[in-house]
């Protein structure tokens, strides 16, 4: 039995992604956290809840990090929280699928900053991608590999 909770940075998180958690919360009995600074709604009679906190710049981070367990899975894009998440020990991934590592969630800080310095000074940056299908079946399956190897 997998003794852990998926917590999700929902303010920002895909409606498609909750989609494939709360399939997954089903099929393995997980309970999942959406954790916001406004109301979502959640599946009835699932093991998903809705955590609505203050409004404010990262309630919802400090919410998450104050409460996750090394075991847990927290799904995020917020890369400071991703830092956070791996600093103590739990899993954190992003909507596109991808893990973040103790050697990756601190380069992409690195990146995220410097680019916020390039914006700051005036120049005109070019966002992430377009999140499409691709992105969700990445997501998909990224998660699904991190549970079958967390349940062996």
């Amino acid at each position: 039995m997998i003794k852990l909770t998926i917590w999700i940075d929902s303010d920002a998180c895909p409606k498609s992604i909750k989609e494939i958690v709360y399939r997954a919360s089903h099929r393995l009995q997980l309970p999942v956290f959406l954790v916001a600074n406004s109301y979502m709604s959640v599946p009835p009679g699932s093991l998903v809840r809705s955590i609505q906190v203050d409004k404010g710049a990262d309630v919802a981070d400090g919410y998450i990090v104050e409460n996750v367990k090394t075991e847990d899975i927290v799904i995020t894009s917020d890369i400071p929280l991703a830092a956070f998440i791996v600093e103590k020990g739990a899993t954190a991934i992003d909507h596109r699928g991808e893990l973040y590592t103790e050697e990756n969630v601190r380069e992409r800080l690195s990146i995220r900053d410097f680019m916020k310095e390039i914006r700051d000074s005036g120049v005109i940056t070019g966002g992430p991608a377009p999140f499409g299908p691709k992105d969700v079946e990445y997501f998909a399956n990224s998660l699904n590999k991190l549970l079958a190897k967390i349940k062996h």
